[in-house]
């Protein structure tokens, strides 16, 4: 019997959590494998190897594993696939797979389309030269995942008719949003609108909000809003069933050649075999190194 297990980051905000558990639920009403059960990386339970112990306990013989986060990093390259690792060991008769995050998806650029026409009136029809997107992302310490973010950009400005669309990050790494805001006013922008890249409304929506405040408040001969959080929009219904037919089938793959996972690997394959970098073999990533 296959089941396929969604694992949600977590959230210290209870409500956070809640809204990965329904959305779930409301993803089994489209769905045909009998067993759909919901876990989280950290901070929520039930953590992944009790999600995992439930659908062995509903008599699962094969279960997918399939991530509710927008881009591959740390946590999808290695503590998920550590995750399947130790239960492959504890369940040695059960068939395990791994899917792939959201990611680079044209959903995801319909989706931003739409919130971009919805909440800020700006639509390819109606292009302003002087109005810049400014996509902020969490940032992060993998190169490879923030590379993402600049693809996904170039795919909005084209869907917007080269509207102008540029990236920063909020945390980890640069540009920074000050930063992010600067370039677009030097490139001659009267109206900047922030498209923060989360799920949900939270401390780095908080941030992002109060940052509008003061540029508005710095710049007063300037426009500046920000757009709501991504949320659990349909559009994600239609990525994530996805995800769980390629983890179903095996045939999930993962964008590894400028992974630092995978580079330090190669380096150092002996001192970190034993939590099995190499996927293609054991989790259905189906590529000849792994991440």
């Amino acid at each position: 019997m296959k089941a396929v297990l969604f694992i949600g980051h977590g959230s210290p905000k209870e409500e956070g959590n809640t809204e990965i558990s329904n959305f779930v639920n409301e993803l089994k009403k489209e769905m045909n494998e009998s067993i759909i059960e919901t876990c989280f990386l950290e901070f929520a339970n039930p953590t992944i190897a009790e999600g995992v112990h439930t659908c062995v306990q509903k008599g699962a013989t094969h279960v997918a594993l399939v991530p509710i986060m927008f881009l591959p990093a740390g946590h999808s390259k290695i503590h998920i696939p550590h995750a399947i690792d130790e239960a492959k060991e504890k369940y040695p008769d059960v068939s395990f797979t791994y899917g792939r995050p959201i990611g680079i998806h044209q959903e995801m650029v319909n989706l931003l389309q739409e919130k971009l026409e919805q909440e800020a009136g700006l639509s390819a029809d109606q292009q302003e030269k002087d109005t810049a997107i400014l996509i902020v992302g969490r940032g992060s310490s993998d190169a490879d995942t923030n590379s993402e973010v600049y693809k996904l950009s170039r795919l909005l400005s084209e869907a917007l008719d080269h509207t102008l669309v540029e990236v920063c990050f909020i945390g980890v790494t640069k540009p920074d949003v000050e930063s992010g805001v600067d370039r677009c006013l030097r490139l001659g922008m009267k109206n900047v609108i922030l498209l923060p890249y989360f799920f949900f409304s939270g401390i780095l929506m908080d941030r992002t909000e109060a940052k509008v405040a003061e540029f508005q408040k710095e710049y007063p001969e300037r426009k500046f809003s920000s757009t709501s959080p991504i949320g659990f929009h349909p559009r994600l219904k239609t990525i994530l069933k996805e995800r769980a037919a390629e983890a179903l089938e095996g045939e999930a793959s993962l964008n590894c050649d400028m992974c630092q996972y995978r580079l330090f690997a190669v380096e150092n394959m002996d001192g970190i075999h034993h939590h099995h970098h190499e996927h293609d073999h054991d989790h259905g990533h189906h590529h000849s190194h792994s991440s």
